[in-house]
């Protein structure tokens, strides 16, 4: 369990603060993003590499900033994605002017939000590349790559991608080594005992006494499936065994990974890395400057992954390379200084808001923002209530932080548009912003999408009728599925959301008023939350536990159904 902490929502904030108090010769933090880059600030003519996501794998990300691995690094909150917003401005920072690769493991959440950083810095005209990586065997099969999970193997692809941008290729080049080495990357892990958030009481998964998962997710998701209690040998040969069958055709050089997960001692990993070494000698496998030890964390997770990187002549040069971070020191390097500026990065000013200004809001769009306000106020109040139970349902096939993220997004959103001052565009827009910032992950970005989308709908002059409402609802669903890429029946929100829509439009169109259209819709949305405990995840982290998931609804859509409900009693209120 994890045992120090003051607020667990604070957590992952005084992690921050205390790693740039321990590495100050490594890294430096960035202004107002939770992120770093390292010391000596951005090489000018550099690629530079920016990986990162959520907290709780130390030493990955932070860890491994500095000369020859990564130049930044962006954290979310415990295993959630880093913001959009926080990655923006970790990247701005680190850009030395060659341009940027972004480097995540395949988690939805890191997608979208990488995705819009990356947007956001080509409109300024910087060349960004995305490379996500795709290791975990047990999350899809040989056939359905691009759905595999980023897990340990994470460290080697960022290792060989620092290695080449140190080394001054170009962005072109960088980019091709990495999505090479990840092609070439694969990792199965086991677990003994499941990890605990700061703060909670149990942890997100059981495995039961004299029992192992295996397949695990380094986000506290499950294995995929038990076995009775093992020796070291057997542990060997099951975590071997499945990499082989997945060797390239006349592949022996090998970088090679024995990962602990946070809690399992390092002699536990000595002592099988003794047994995994005669069965890799047997199967004719070179391993290059093997690795056994907690480079990929999930807290306090018991376990431990395996991950086999083959090499050709290029990856070799490139994982044989010296370099200097925090956690990870290989060969010599050239001396490093610290760094009093941050090259091209300027700190962000005062925000500034989507809208018209405050003397052009209409009184009709400002009377409508104040509803607003109390609909976000219902909408915290609602997902503080209902936060323990969202994480459970969440960590069915999940890592339980739907709960925690719905809060911190909710609140960062009503104290937004508290201080936001004009009309509903302008509030919400506000809103958008700090929920998308705060809550991190896939619910971040989407539901900051889909303020946003609302808000720009019903702009901040003209009054806010009902049909008006219904259409910037429906505008607003349509930009979060499209953003997403989700389809109705995956099993995610979207699975509440567009039951809600159509009621709401039919409703109206047979003559009720906003109120009671509304309450109506939202029964539809709780009850077609409520549906998908039958469905079959299609993407997600719940995808590659596609059969735990059956029986339990989607947080996400639950969630969802509950904002919609407490959205219909302050419309309700204010009816007229």
């Amino acid at each position: 369990m994890t045992k120090i902490y003051n607020d667990p929502a604070d957590f992952k904030n005084e992690v921050i603060n205390g790693f740039a108090l321990a590495y100050p010769d490594y890294v430096r933090q960035v202004p107002g993003a939770s992120g770093f880059i390292r010391s000596g600030g951005p090489r000018a003519g550099k690629v530079s590499l920016v990986v990162g996501g959520g907290s709780g794998h130390y030493p990955s990300y932070s860890g491994v900033t500095g000369v020859g691995f990564a130049d930044g690094a962006v954290l979310g909150d415990v295993f959630t994605s880093p913001s959009a917003e926080q990655v923006y401005r970790v990247a701005r920072a680190a850009h030395g002017g060659a341009g940027l690769v972004l480097a995540f493991g395949n988690y939805a959440g890191d997608r979208l939000n990488f995705a819009a950083a990356a947007d956001r810095l080509r409109a300024e005209g910087v060349d960004v590349r995305i490379v996500y990586v795709t290791d975990d065997i047990a999350s899809a099969t040989a056939t359905e790559v691009d759905k595999r999970r980023g897990i340990a193997g994470t460290f080697t692809v960022y290792k060989v991608g620092g290695a080449a941008a140190e080394r001054g290729d170009d962005l072109d080049t960088v980019e091709r080594i990495m999505r090479a080495a990840n092609a070439r990357t694969f990792s199965f892990g086991v677990a003994f005992a499941g990890c605990t958030f700061p703060g909670q009481s149990g942890p997100l998964f059981a495995v039961a006494e004299r029992t192992m998962d295996f397949g695990l997710g380094i986000h506290g998701e499950p294995g995929v499936r038990s076995d009775a209690w093992m020796p070291a040998s057997k542990i060997a040969a099951a975590l071997v065994e499945p990499l082989l069958a997945e060797r390239p055709a006349g592949a022996r050089r090998a970088a090679v990974l024995l990962n602990g997960l946070g809690a399992t001692k390092y002699e536990e990993l000595f002592l099988l890395w003794s047994n995994v070494w005669p069965l890799l000698a047997d199967a004719g496998v070179e391993p290059v400057m093997p690795e056994v030890g907690e480079l990929v964390t999930s807290l306090d997770m018991a376990g431990c992954s395996l991950s086999i990187t083959w090499l050709d002549d290029e990856l070799d040069e490139l994982w044989r390379a010296p370099a200097q971070t925090p956690a990870f020191r290989r060969g010599g390097v050239r001396a490093f200084e610290r760094a009093e500026t941050f090259g091209r990065y300027v700190p962000p000013g005062q925000a500034v808001v989507a809208g018209v200004a405050d003397e052009q809001a209409g009184p009709e769009s400002e009377r409508a923002a104040a509803v607003v306000r109390d609909a976000l106020r219902a909408m915290t109040a609602v997902v503080v209530e209902h936060e323990d139970e969202l994480a459970r349902i969440d960590a069915v096939a999940g890592d339980g932080d739907h709960g925690s993220g719905m809060v911190r997004g909710s609140r960062a959103a009503l104290s937004a548009a508290e201080a936001a001052r004009g009309g509903v565009e302008t509030v919400l827009a506000a809103a958008a912003s700090a929920f998308g910032d705060r809550a991190g992950g896939t619910s971040g970005v989407l539901w900051g999408l889909f303020l946003r989308t609302i808000g720009e709908s019903l702009g901040d002059v003209e009054p806010v009728d009902p049909a008006r409402l219904a259409r910037a609802v429906r505008r607003g669903a349509a930009a979060m599925k499209d953003f997403g890429g989700a389809e109705l029946g995956d099993k995610t929100m979207l699975d509440a959301l567009f039951p809600f829509v159509d009621a709401l439009d039919a409703n109206l169109a047979g003559g009720a008023a906003l109120a009671d259209a509304w309450a109506a819709a939202a029964r539809s949305a709780v009850e077609a939350a409520v549906a998908t405990s039958r469905l079959v995840p299609r993407i997600g982290r719940a995808r590659p536990l596609a059969k735990r998931s059956v029986g339990s609804p989607d947080a996400g859509a639950t969630s969802m159904g509950l904002i919609l409900t407490a959205v219909g009693d302050v419309l309700a209120r204010h009816s007229g």
